[in-house]
């Protein structure tokens, strides 16, 4: 029997989701499900919904739910994160006071200062679950979808010998989207994806072994609806000649050239048709939406019958990865490692985000050599500046804090060195009961 903790069960739909596709392998059906949160309203919603996919199923699975994250961790085979460090009051202030100084955020869990103070917040409660796992469960493997993906793991696999990897929907799904522009099946498309999490680029991509890059191309420049669906994402591709993971929204904040004045945002950021084409704050305030509703939802969810074809598998990588570690099938899955000779131009030692195979024996990075040089350009500072971040981190030391928000391009095509400095000074002050790792925290 393998048990699989899921800390931060309190998402409701994604761990429903991951633990229904789990129980889809024979292997793992009668997997003993762990799941924990902080919230107790929301851990019943969730355990009520696990036990009803069991039921469904007829599976021979059980599910127990806890307040204590040790009680879920013991003696767990496989940990799964999502966890949000702070509720929507903290986590507005990494969008709200940004756009005070002019840096306007469209979801801001990545990098930049709000993707930089949100890995600054959470990675004290992600060190807190590790050091658990090495007492409790230390041969587990973590699987960590925790956003800012490639900070957090960086900074946990620094820290710990616990087998840890970062696991995202970006890859493949952007790859879906990608073959439905272009009409063609999904089985029928292989790639190579590599860069940093978010920013990772397909540097071939396939059809039945023919390069399909001409057909997107020509999908995106002749027809309106598909150029419309990812403004930002398809002017990327037009400029540096590869598609790269991750909404236009998401992608909007990692470079100089989509949010920097307000007629840009209006021009690309506003009217794309895709699922976030760049407002501003937009999954922030979907959460904020949410949080009046979600009661609701659920309780509709709770009472519906849950039909035989909704049992199927997903594409989400987790059941599939604890299927191959368990001995099933090996499986290949783009995942976040530490770079080591992965990808030559970008930092060594630093979580990029890879093609990995799996099987019983554990995690096999492949090394793709180097990114093309316009598309390592961007990702490379990206990269360094994470470091950074995680260096400040590790050291206390707020002025390294700064120094990286610096060089971020989107806050650094707005702002002045003086504006920075006091924009991450009163970052720092909204957060300091958050960061207990700085002694000081103002530069």
């Amino acid at each position: 029997m393998t048990k699989i903790a899921f800390i931060g069960a309190g998402s409701l739909s994604f761990t429903s989701e991951l633990v229904r596709d789990i129980l889809t392998f024979p292997l793992l059906m009668d997997s003993q499900i762990a799941l924990m949160d902080i919230d107790a309203e929301r851990l019943d919603f969730a355990t009520k919904k696990v036990q009803k996919i069991i039921r469904a199923g007829n599976y021979p699975a059980t599910v127990m739910a806890t307040l204590f994250r040790a009680e879920a961790l013991t003696g767990a085979d496989v940990v799964l994160t999502t966890i949000l460090a702070g509720s929507t009051d903290v986590w507005r202030h990494d969008i709200e006071i940004p756009k005070k100084y002019g840096v306007d955020i469209c979801v801001g869990d990545t990098r930049g200062p709000s993707g930089i103070f949100r890995f600054l917040r959470t990675i004290n409660p992600m060190m807190d679950i590790v050091r658990d796992m090495e007492k409790l469960c230390p041969n587990a493997v973590l699987l960590n979808y925790t956003n800012p993906m490639a900070m957090l793991v960086s900074a946990i696999q620094k820290q710990t010998f616990i087998t840890v990897t970062g696991l995202c929907h970006s890859v493949q799904g952007s790859a879906m989207m990608l073959a439905d522009w272009i009409g063609a099946p999904y089985n029928e498309i292989d790639y190579l994806c590599a860069g940093i999490n978010h920013q990772a680029w397909y540097l071939e991509y396939k059809w039945n072994g023919k390069d399909a890059y001409p057909l997107i191309y020509k999908a995106i420049t002749e027809r309106p609806e598909i150029y419309n669906e990812e403004i930002v994402r398809n002017e990327i591709y037009l400029a540096l000649g590869k598609y790269v993971t991750e909404s236009s929204g998401h992608n909007s904040e990692y470079n100089w050239w989509f949010r920097k004045r307000p007629d840009l945002i209006e021009k690309y950021c506003t009217h794309g048709t895709g699922w976030n084409p760049g407002e501003y704050a937009a999954i922030l305030k979907e959460y904020q939406a949410a949080e009046g509703t979600w009661k609701d939802g659920v309780q509709e969810e709770l009472r519906r019958e849950i039909k035989p074809d909704e049992l199927a598998r997903g594409e989400e990588y987790a059941a599939y990865i604890i299927n191959a570690l368990k001995g099933g099938d090996p499986f290949k899955f783009n995942g976040n490692v530490q770079n080591h000779h992965l990808i030559s131009n970008l930092p060594e030692g630093a979580c990029v985000e890879v093609p990995v195979y799996v099987d019983r024996a554990g995690f096999h990075a492949i090394a793709v050599g180097a990114l093309p040089a316009e598309c390592a350009l961007l990702t490379g500072l990206s990269s360094g500046i994470e470091e950074m971040a995680i260096a400040a981190s590790l050291s206390g030391d707020p002025l390294m804090v700064y120094r990286a928000i610096c060089h971020d391009p989107l806050t650094a095509s707005v702002l002045s060195l003086a504006e920075i400095r006091q924009m991450t000074n009163e970052l720092f002050e909204v957060h300091k009961a958050y960061l207990p790792q700085f002694k000081i925290h103002h530069i």
